[in-house]
């Protein structure tokens, strides 16, 4: 009986001094493909717009045309979780690719809209000189930016399209 009683004790203290907080950032970049579906690289401390992204995929996914491929769409994300871990913002690429979905989301390193949009174009170019894409479909980067939006709005995130 005492052992038990100190069991529970034990247990009890370690919850109430050691229980899991909130979830850190990560200090190295974040890669997660799911196949068939999307493909996405998020720079470091930027882990935090995982389920942001993954909800903007399945969207898009359910939106339309999947073989198409489309032009980089670049946005500003303002986020309330990034924020709380130091960002303002975050900067965010989405292209198609051949059925699949590519997103990148990198720190700004500037405060300007010019050096916005050269962070992000340089980090989603390297991601994606694999993934060449021969006919390009404009009328696909309308439908990427519009659920990017709603689904930002849907989170109470503000998503700015860059250009």
């Amino acid at each position: 009986m005492i052992e038990s009683i100190t069991l529970v004790t034990l247990c009890i203290l370690y919850l109430v001094f050691f229980r899991p907080g909130k979830t850190e950032p990560l200090k190295n970049p974040l890669v997660i493909e799911r196949g068939g579906q999307y493909h996405m690289t998020l720079a470091p401390q930027l882990n935090l717009a995982q389920p942001f992204v993954e909800d903007a995929a399945k969207q898009i996914m359910e939106s339309g045309d999947v073989q198409s491929n489309s032009l980089s769409c670049y946005f500003e994300v303002s986020d309330k979780q990034v924020t709380a871990h130091g960002e303002n913002c975050y900067l965010l690429a989405v292209t198609r690719r051949n059925g699949m979905l590519y997103f990148q989301a990198a720190a700004p390193k500037g405060k300007e809209h010019d050096e916005h949009v050269a962070t992000i174009s340089v980090f989603a170019n390297k991601v994606l000189e694999r993934f060449p894409a021969e006919e390009l479909n404009l009328t696909d980067e309308g439908r990427i930016v519009t659920v990017v939006q709603q689904v930002a709005a849907a989170r109470g995130i503000k998503a700015v399209r860059l250009s």
